[in-house]
């Protein structure tokens, strides 16, 4: 999966994250616009969790 397909999959699914983790706000969500890489490393700060393991949880949803 490229960045523009999880691009993707993240608008579809970036409500049902918030939901499941709390302390993300819009404003983590609405930066990803066009920087996806960089939304990464906010969620993983916020998150405790690896690029890969993010990268695979979104895929999941």
């Amino acid at each position: 999966m490229n960045n523009d397909q999880l691009e993707g999959k993240w608008k579809q699914v970036k409500g049902q994250f918030k939901q499941k983790y709390g302390k993300v706000t819009d404003n983590d969500t609405s930066y990803a616009e066009g920087k996806f890489d960089e939304m990464l490393g906010r969620l993983q700060e916020k998150t405790g969790k690896t690029k890969e393991e993010l990268k695979k949880e979104i895929e999941k949803l």
